[in-house]
C-alpha cells in the first residue's frame, strides 16, 4: 500500500518536513485551514519561508474568511502542522507542490477561537483529561455528474448498490481517487457504487477524530480533483437529484482508553458497556439540537425524509436501518470492531464542527447516566418507515428537524452546543445559517413556477 506507517511518520517534525522539501524538490507549500463552514481556504508560501512559518506563522486577512475576525481584528496567523505534511500527488513530480494544515493563531500566538480545527482540539483535550480517545469513521457518499452547471444534474451511469458490471462507469475513478489518497497516507477500508445512480462510496479506515477531519477535507478534494481530471464533476451535495437517495456520511464512532475500547463488555447484553449505552442516550437526547450542525445546509433537509434510507427517527437499533443510531453486528464480540453509527451527518458538513457536536452529545449521556430523561430505551428492530402515523404517535417516535430553520432554532437554545463549539463560532455559525435561510425562503423556485404561474 501507498503511504505505508513508515512514511507517515517521517513527516511528524519540522525537521522531516524540511528533509521531504528538499530531497522531492517541493517548490511551493500550500497551507490549508477552514472556515466555520467547512470551505477549504488555502495560500501558498515558498520553501523559504518555511522556517518563519513553522515558528511564528503566516500572518493573512482574517476578516476576509467567513465567519472568522471582524475587520478592526482581522490579522490571523496561519501555523502549520507538520504532522499532515503531504506531497499533492496530482501536481507535476519536477515542480514538486506540497501541503499542510493549520492551526489559526491570534497576533500574540494563542489560539483562534474561530478556528473550527482548534474547536475540535479543544473538546479532544477535554476528554483526554478522563484518559479517552475518541476514534470515527466516516461513510462518506457522493455523485459523479457528467458537469456541474445543468439545472437538470446528469450522472454517469445507471448502477445500483454494489454493482459490478459496464453500469458502474464510476469505477475507474474510484480506484484512481482510491490510489490517490493512499499517496497521501489515508487508509481507504472499502469502496463501493451506492443506491442510487452515479452515486458512490469510499470509506476510510477510522482514525482518531483530529487526523479523519483533516482526512475527510482532503478526501473531498481529491474526489473532486480526479473527476475533474476525468472530465466530470463530484458533488458531495446532499440530494441533488430529485427522486433518488441522497448522500450520507453514516458516522462509525467509539472512547478507547489506552488500547481498550471503551464500548465492549463482553458480558453485557448487546456486548456494550454501560458508558456505550450512555453514549448512545446522549446522542438520542440532543440529536435535535445538533442536527443543524451535522446537517448544515438548506438542501441537507431534501434528502432528511423518510422513503430514501435516511435517518428521520430519534432511535436506535442493531441491525436496523431505520433508526439514527446503529450498533453495527458484522463482528460479534471482536472488541476493537464496537461502535456506535450515527446516521444523520451528510458529507457537506464541517467535520471539525460535526465530530465535536457528535462527542459532546454521547458525552452528556454518559455524564447523566443517572437523569431520566437520558435512559436508554429498548433497541427498534422493527422497520419504522413501514409504521403508520398514528403507531409511531403511540409509541411517542420523535423526529429530526424538518428544515434548516427549524433545526437552528434548536440549536441557537442549546447549551450543549455553544460549549461545544464556543461563542464565537456558535454565534457566527447560528447568524450565517440564518442568512442562508432568508436567501432560500425569498427565492422563487423552478417548482413554484411550474405548480402556480399558469394556474394563478
Amino acid at each position: 500500500m501507498r503511504g505505508t506507517k513508515m512514511q507517515r511518520q517521517k513527516t511528524r517534525t519540522k525537521e522531516a518536513v524540511f528533509e521531504a522539501v528538499e530531497k522531492q524538490n517541493v517548490r511551493f507549500i500550500r497551507l490549508w485551514f477552514t472556515d466555520i463552514l467547512g470551505q477549504l481556504k488555502s495560500f501558498a508560501i515558498t520553501p523559504k519561508e518555511l522556517e518563519g512559518a513553522f515558528d511564528e506563522g503566516m500572518g493573512f486577512d482574517g476578516s476576509s474568511i467567513k465567519g472568522f475576525a471582524r475587520i478592526d481584528e482581522s490579522d490571523m496567523l496561519a501555523r502549520p502542522d507538520p504532522a499532515t505534511f503531504r506531497i499533492v500527488p496530482w501536481r507535476p513530480k519536477e515542480i514538486a507542490v506540497a501541503r499542510m494544515f493549520c492551526d489559526i493563531l491570534q497576533p500574540d500566538g494563542s489560539p483562534y477561537e474561530g478556528d473550527p480545527r482548534f474547536v475540535l482540539k479543544r473538546n479532544l483535550e477535554r476528554l483526554r483529561e478522563g484518559g479517552y480517545s475518541f476514534f470515527v469513521g466516516p461513510e462518506l457518499e457522493y455523485f459523479y455528474l457528467r458537469d456541474n452547471k445543468s439545472k437538470n444534474p446528469e450522472g454517469l451511469d445507471e448502477g445500483g448498490y454494489f454493482d459490478l458490471t459496464t453500469l458502474d462507469a464510476g469505477s475507474d475513478l474510484r480506484r484512481d481517487t482510491i490510489l490517490t489518497l493512499e499517496e497521501l497516507g489515508i487508509d481507504v477500508e472499502y469502496s463501493h457504487h451506492e443506491v442510487a445512480p452515479s452515486q458512490h462510496e469510499i470509506d476510510l479506515r477510522y482514525k482518531d477524530a483530529l487526523t479523519m477531519a483533516d482526512q475527510v477535507m482532503t478526501y473531498r478534494i481529491v474526489v473532486k480533483e480526479i473527476a475533474q481530471r476525468h472530465g466530470c464533476y463530484a458533488t458531495f451535495m446532499p440530494k441533488p437529484i430529485f427522486g433518488v437517495n441522497g448522500s450520507g456520511m453514516h458516522v462509525h464512532q467509539s472512547l478507547f482508553k489506552g488500547e481498550k475500547n471503551a464500548f465492549f463488555d463482553l458480558d453485557a447484553e448487546y456486548q456494550l458497556s454501560e458508558l456505550g449505552r450512555g453514549y448512545i442516550a446522549g446522542l438520542l437526547r440532543h440529536a435535535p439540537e445538533i442536527t443543524s450542525v451535522t446537517n448544515q445546509w438548506v438542501n441537507s433537509y431534501k434528502r432528511l425524509v423518510a422513503g430514501y434510507e435516511a435517518p428521520v427517527y430519534i432511535l436506535w437499533g442493531r441491525r436496523n436501518r431505520s433508526t439514527l443510531v446503529r450498533v453495527p453486528m458484522y463482528k460479534p464480540g471482536k472488541e476493537k470492531a464496537t461502535r456506535v453509527e450515527y446516521r444523520s451527518p451528510d458529507p457537506a458538513c464541517n467535520p471539525y464542527l460535526a465530530f465535536s457536536v457528535m462527542l459532546a452529545a454521547g458525552l452528556a449521556g454518559v455524564k447523566n447516566k443517572e437523569k431520566d430523561e437520558y435512559e436508554l430505551p429498548p433497541p427498534t428492530e422493527k422497520d419504522v418507515y413501514l409504521m403508520t402515523g398514528s403507531e409511531k404517535e403511540r409509541e411517542g417516535i420523535k423526529s429530526l428537524p424538518g428544515s434548516l430553520i427549524e433545526a437552528v432554532a434548536l440549536t441557537e437554545e442549546s447549551e450543549l452546543v455553544r460549549e461545544a463549539l464556543g461563542e464565537h463560532v456558535f454565534e457566527n455559525f447560528i447568524t450565517s445559517k440564518k442568512v442562508e435561510w432568508d436567501r432560500y425562503r425569498v427565492a422563487v423556485t423552478e417548482w413554484e413556477l411550474k405548480e402556480y404561474l399558469g394556474v394563478l
